[in-house]
């Protein structure tokens, strides 16, 4: 029944006008990481939901394509090159994923924090909690 619900609302959503519009970077075969805002484009709304990224590995080194896409054609580009994703010379390999500006660079793990400077005040599981009276509630 809720997914049924969810789904009403999401066509709602979307054939009301109100759709996202997602944002990628956008350049064709640089030797950059072409992350900055000047490559940054609005994709087509309702058409291209998701951002590509492709390296590939050359001979004189790494090339990027960044782009929007759409979610089928993004997924079955990056499951054909599954296969050519080596890392070595003439690797290709194609990623997909859907919140803006996803198709940048990866962001580097914070490293976590040690024991002795870590406070060991208890946290109260707000989220679990929320949950449960939530799921309580729809019982009822």
């Amino acid at each position: 029944m809720r997914a049924v619900t969810v789904s009403t609302l999401l066509l709602v959503f979307l054939h009301s006008g109100l759709a996202l519009q997602i944002q990628c970077y956008q350049c064709e075969e640089v030797t950059h990481d072409c992350s900055t805002q000047e490559f940054v484009v609005n994709c087509t709304i309702n058409v291209q939901d998701m951002c590509q990224k492709e390296v590939l590995v050359k001979d004189d080194g790494i090339h990027y394509r960044k782009s929007c896409a759409s979610s089928g054609a993004c997924l079955i580009a990056s499951s054909g090159y599954q296969q050519f994703c080596t890392g070595r010379l003439n690797s290709v390999c194609i990623t997909c994923c859907n919140t803006p500006l996803c198709n940048g660079p990866r962001l580097k793990k914070r490293p976590q924090p040690s024991a002795a400077i870590t406070p060991t005040a208890p946290r109260l599981p707000v989220l679990s909690l929320y949950a449960c009276v939530l799921v309580s509630s729809t019982l009822c």
